[in-house]
């Protein structure tokens, strides 16, 4: 919500570079929301356009970057538990507000690049135009559940829940890409502190 600043007060002494193969045999709990933002705008059409059902109704791209990314994480050992968001406190409104309109000038932008053939630059507005709905996410939890993968529901932002995770113990490290787990505990092992 806005603490992106805060990697630049962690001095160096303290950041450690965690290899893939050092989280063999851990359990990591993950930030849900911020995986499934991060397949919906990597995976993609050159024109920018998400994956699609055979119908071409529903969005796939998150779950193909779901499944994929979960695979290769039990393939090395890597026990992910994601958490989703719940609802956003009331603090949040206005950035929510901020966020959607960045996401629907996007896709403004986006449908008017591809109606103008130039699909290269589309395809960046389209990687903005981002929205997760209340069906994505089910489908999500419902493929993660399929496959044995533990799935929690936060009360309110799932980096929050993934760092009371970790620092509770439950899990070696809350992974996120966003700042706020470090302010929760996230990283409890990574700052030396073994839980």
């Amino acid at each position: 919500m806005g603490v992106t600043e805060l990697g630049k007060l962690i001095p160096d002494s303290v950041r450690k570079t965690v290899e893939f193969t050092q989280l063999s045999n851990r359990i990591v709990a993950l930030d849900a929301y911020n995986a499934l933002y991060q397949f919906l705008a990597s995976i993609r059409q050159p024109d920018g356009t998400p994956l699609m059902d055979s119908k071409g109704g529903r969005i796939t791209s998150h779950l193909s970057g779901l499944l994929y990314r979960t695979i290769n994480f039990l393939e090395n050992r890597i026990w992910p538990i994601y958490v989703f968001d719940g609802k956003p406190p009331e603090e949040k409104t206005l950035e929510i507000a901020r966020r959607r309109k960045v996401r629907e000038e996007a896709m403004d932008k986006w449908v008017k690049l591809l109606e103008e053939g130039k699909k290269e630059e589309a395809r960046k507005y389209a990687q903005r135009a981002l929205f997760l709905t209340d069906d994505m996410v089910e489908d999500a939890k419902k493929l993660l559940r399929l496959m044995g993968i533990p799935v929690v529901q936060a009360m309110a932002d799932g980096e929050a829940q993934a760092a009371v995770i970790a620092r509770e113990g439950k899990a070696w490290a809350a992974g996120s890409q966003d700042y706020d787990s470090l302010l929760f505990g996230g990283a409890p092992s990574l700052l030396g502190t073994s839980p």
